[in-house]
């Protein structure tokens, strides 16, 4: 059966860039940080269902240690719409020097 109420995922991609101190800290922090960025900036993300949920945030490749990088990408999938550039302004006002969003677009 067919629930027509619920909600449509939404994802947005955005491209990140990673300078600076922030290049010495690995790939599962930079995931450790994009999830407390969004649960501090209040993006409405998608829990994933099962026993520890999480948000689905999907990165195109790891960046290897000490390495930086301006064109980053990655999708969030978020629980309902969101305007890509007050998912920038937000995200960007919680991230430490060195971590920036570039650019946010939705995805269909």
């Amino acid at each position: 059966m067919i629930d027509k109420n619920r909600q449509r995922n939404t994802t947005i991609a955005f491209i990140f860039s990673k300078t600076g101190m922030m290049r010495y800290i690995s790939h599962l922090d930079v995931m450790r940080l994009m999830m407390r960025a969004a649960r501090r900036a209040q993006v409405p993300f998608y829990l994933t269902q099962g026993f520890h949920p999480h948000p689905k945030i999907i990165f195109k490749r790891a960046l290897k240690l000490g390495l930086e990088s301006i064109n980053e990408e990655a999708r969030m999938v978020l629980a309902r719409t969101m305007n890509p550039r007050a998912f920038l302004k937000k995200m960007n006002r919680q991230f430490p020097d060195g971590i920036k969003i570039e650019k946010a677009f939705l995805l269909q």
